[in-house]
C-alpha cells in the first residue's frame, strides 16, 4: 500500500509539473484525459461491430489475418495487433480447422501425360492453366464424388461437378461446364493427378477434341497438385465438417452454395492480394480494358 502510495503521487506530482509548463489546469488535463479514453473505447465499439460483421458474413472462418485485411479494404485505418487484441477480448475467432485424407487411384494401365507446370503455381492470365481432382463427400443416404476446375490465374473454380458414381463422367461433365462458362479456350494445360479418371479415353478425347494440353502430377507427389488439394482442405474444413449431411441432395445445394456464392465471389484469398476470385478476374478486364 505504502509502494502504491508513492507512486500514485510521483505520478500526480509529474503531471503538476507538465501542467505547468503547459500554462493549463490540472482539471482541465484529467478531463482530457478522460475525453480520450472515452474516445477510444467508443472507437472499440465501433470497430467490434465492424469485426463481427465481417466475421459473421464470412460464415465465421476468417480468424484475424484476413479480418484486418478486410477491414482495410474498406478503408479503415488499424493495425493487425488492435484486430488480435480486440478478437481475442471478445472471444471471437475462426472456426477450428482439422485435417483431411485425399485418395487418388493410379493404379491403371492408361497412358498418362506429361507434367507441363512443374510446380509452377503462377500465371499472369485467366485460361492458361487449369487444374483439376476429384474429392468425396460423405452423407448418410451414401457417398458423393466431387470434380472440380480451378483457374490458377485467379484461383476461380471455373467448372464442376458432383455425382454418385466417380467414373470418367464425373471429370467429362466438369470439363464440359468449364467450358460453358469460360467459352472455348484452344490450348489450355489442363492439369490434374494420375487417377484413373483422368487418364481415361473418355476424359483424354474430350481434351483432345478441344485442343487442350493435358499435364499429369509426376507419380507419388502430391505437392503437383497442392493448389487443387488446398481448395479441397478449404472446402472440407470450412464446409463439410461442420455439417451432417443427410441426403445427397442437402450436400449438393450446400456445396453449390460454397462455391458458387461463397469461394468465388465472397471468400477473399491471400494468394491473389486478399481480392474475391471475380474481383481479381475483374481487375484483370479493367487493365486490359485501359
Amino acid at each position: 500500500m505504502k509502494y502504491k502510495f508513492i507512486m500514485e503521487n510521483r505520478k500526480e506530482f509529474r503531471v503538476g509539473k507538465m501542467c505547468e509548463v503547459l500554462h493549463v489546469s490540472r482539471s482541465g488535463y484529467h478531463n482530457y484525459v478522460k475525453r480520450i479514453y472515452i474516445h477510444r473505447e467508443n472507437d472499440e465499439i465501433i470497430i467490434l461491430e465492424k469485426i463481427k460483421e465481417i466475421h459473421k458474413k464470412s460464415r465465421e472462418l476468417y480468424g484475424s489475418p484476413r479480418i484486418y485485411k478486410e477491414l482495410r479494404r474498406r478503408g479503415i485505418k488499424i493495425n493487425k495487433k488492435r484486430v488480435v487484441r480486440i478478437m481475442q477480448k471478445y472471444g471471437i475467432r475462426a472456426k477450428t480447422r482439422k485435417k483431411f485424407k485425399i485418395t487418388t487411384n493410379s493404379n491403371h494401365n492408361n497412358p498418362v501425360a506429361k507434367d507441363l507446370i512443374g510446380q509452377n503455381f503462377k500465371t499472369t492470365e485467366s485460361n492458361k492453366i487449369w487444374v483439376s481432382d476429384i474429392t468425396y463427400i460423405r452423407t448418410r443416404e451414401g457417398w458423393l464424388y466431387l470434380s472440380c476446375i480451378l483457374d490458377l490465374y485467379s484461383r476461380m473454380i471455373v467448372g464442376w461437378h458432383i455425382d454418385q458414381r466417380q467414373s470418367s463422367s464425373l471429370v467429362t461433365t466438369a470439363i464440359r461446364n468449364a467450358l460453358t462458362q469460360r467459352g472455348d479456350n484452344p490450348g489450355i494445360i489442363f492439369h490434374s493427378d494420375r487417377g484413373s479418371q483422368y487418364a481415361s479415353k473418355e476424359v483424354r478425347d474430350l481434351l483432345t477434341v478441344y485442343g487442350i494440353i493435358q499435364s499429369m502430377s509426376r507419380k507419388g507427389n502430391c505437392y503437383d497438385n497442392a493448389v487443387m488439394e488446398s481448395f479441397f482442405h478449404t472446402l472440407k474444413t470450412e464446409l463439410v465438417r461442420f455439417e451432417n449431411f443427410q441426403t445427397r441432395e442437402e450436400a449438393k445445394m450446400k456445396i453449390f452454395d460454397y462455391i458458387e456464392i461463397y469461394y468465388n465471389r465472397q471468400r477473399i484469398h491471400s494468394s491473389i492480394d486478399y481480392f474475391t476470385p471475380v474481383e481479381y478476374e475483374n481487375n484483370l478486364i479493367s487493365r486490359k480494358v485501359a
